[in-house]
């Protein structure tokens, strides 16, 4: 199938041995009971196998709706899917699932990366030397401000080694916008933001940029967050431009097979309608899409 006829919200590729393996979010269930998570591959990014399922709810496994932003990582061989999970009687938090392969299966591994009295979406890994992070967002839920959050990991990814603390909130960012629905749908008062869909990029001029999502003046947008440190504990500091300002957003960096950067993200952000798109990426002057 063509890349326009794959149906997923929140787009990951994993580039690995000549392949590339798309994971994200099953549209048809992010919104309510869902089960499991797919995969694609192409050699192109043009032409895709699949969906292959990767994961499928095991019997009496406790999440039952919220699957959702599914990473993969490959790390000495062995693959780590970090994804939201949700269930009717708990929060949303990350958690890991691991296998032998890209295209699984998958089975639950480790604990819990996230407090569980945290509503917590959207996990990425990041490596600071040797040492793992996870970088989340804090759901609006328990922070209205949108909080992008870090918490170490264990070496073996199995756990947290430590506690989360808040890297930056949407609310500092100037292009970032109130939701201007959040009475009707979630019966929340007063202003309310949300950051979602972070990645994390060390750039050739040696600092690291942050993609990642919220509410724009145009709907659902993707901004940059800049470290100078080249630190993932920043400070960090918001550009004030939308790398994409209008109706598309959860997205990610990665190389393609020549080294070239690309960026992927979906579009439209309407239910159902969504799916993965590519831009080329340049980096003179920081990150910009070429279209």
């Amino acid at each position: 199938m063509k890349t326009n006829e794959i149906n997923i919200r929140d787009p990951f590729v994993l580039f690995h041995e000549d392949r590339y393996y798309l994971y994200g979010t099953r549209s048809e269930t992010c919104w309510g009971e869902a089960d499991g998570f797919d995969c694609y591959v192409s050699e192109d990014l043009k032409d895709w196998a699949g969906p292959f399922e990767i994961f499928h709810r095991p019997e009496g496994f406790f999440a039952d709706r919220a699957y959702w932003a599914p990473e993969c990582v490959c790390i000495d061989g062995t693959f780590y899917l970090i994804t939201t999970l949700g269930s009717a009687d708990s929060k949303k938090g990350i958690y890991v699932l691991r296998s032998d392969a890209p295209l699984g299966p998958f089975l639950p591994y480790g604990k819990r990366l996230t407090p569980e009295d945290w509503s917590c979406i959207d996990g990425t890994l990041y490596f600071e030397g040797e040492t793992p992070y996870l970088i989340f967002s804090h759901s609006f839920e328990d922070s209205p401000t949108g909080d992008m959050c870090l918490l170490r990991l264990a070496k073996d990814l199995s756990a947290a080694d430590g506690e989360p603390i808040t890297l930056f909130s949407a609310a500092e960012a100037p292009w970032a916008k109130p939701v201007p629905f959040a009475k009707e749908e979630f019966g929340m008062d007063g202003d309310v933001y949300f950051t979602d869909g972070p990645c994390v990029l060390k750039h050739p001029d040696g600092r690291l940029y942050m993609t990642w999502s919220s509410w724009s003046d145009f709907a659902y947008a993707v901004g940059i967050a800049v470290s100078e440190s080249g630190s993932i504990l920043g400070p960090w500091k918001q550009l004030p431009v939308p790398l994409y300002p209008a109706n598309g957003g959860h997205g990610m960096l990665f190389y393609d097979a020549e080294g070239k950067l690309f960026f992927t993200l979906h579009t439209p952000n309407d239910k159902y309608l969504e799916r993965p798109v590519f831009f080329p990426v340049n980096t003179e002057n920081g990150l910009s899409l070429e279209k």
